[in-house]
């Protein structure tokens, strides 16, 4: 049950709008990040936007969960640990592509779009605080929101690395981490899933 002191159906209806806030937010970050990635050759970037698209994804699993029950709920919680394990290994691919062939990452654009990234999830997470003891679901999206910001604070340091040192590697390494966040959050989130489903039987 959410933390708002309310009957079912209210907490049932502040979830939902929550989890729609949460899920226009990172599908429009999700847009700027990737976009603004491709632009400054940053694969911490992309690695960022992508979980971005993750989580968007785990918020309309989430939207679809809420009011339904334990078993639909894991199930939703399952597919949003699938989908995150797929796009975290996706990304390490393109990290490895970049090493191989090379890449120019520019600085100020990683610096400028991990902090409006940062601010978002944030605020993401703040909205979520009070519904993260809900259900599987709502802990699946709160998990995803703590990573986020956690990513967030690595792209910003490998942009100021790459500019300080003048160097590719810190985003090359900073793409790494956060695609081993994310595969990390998605393996998390499925044996969250299991054991929920384990307790209900």
């Amino acid at each position: 049950m959410s933390n708002c002191e309310c009957g079912s159906d209210q907490a049932e209806k502040l979830e939902r709008k929550t989890l729609l806030i949460l899920l226009a937010i990172n599908g429009v970050m999700f847009l700027a990040e990737i976009t603004l990635g491709w632009f400054a050759e940053s694969t911490g970037l992309i690695a960022d936007s992508l979980d971005m698209l993750a989580d968007a994804g785990v918020y309309g699993l989430s939207l679809y969960a809420v009011g339904k029950g334990i078993q639909k709920q894991s199930r939703a919680a399952n597919i949003s640990g699938v989908l995150q394990i797929i796009l975290g290994t996706g990304v390490l691919l393109e990290v490895m592509r970049r090493f191989v062939f090379g890449s120019e990452p520019e600085s100020l654009l990683i610096m400028g779009g991990g902090a409006v990234a940062l601010v978002a999830n944030i605020y993401c997470m703040i909205l979520i605080s009070r519904h993260r003891d809900a259900g599987v679901h709502m802990r699946a999206s709160w998990i995803f929101s703590t990573n986020d910001v956690i990513a967030n604070i690595g792209v910003i340091l490998s942009g100021g690395l790459v500019w300080a040192l003048g160097s590719r590697y810190p985003d090359l390494l900073v793409g790494t981490i956060i695609s081993a966040i994310v595969v990390r959050g998605g393996i998390k989130i499925l044996n969250e899933a299991r054991h929920t489903n384990e307790d209900s039987d």
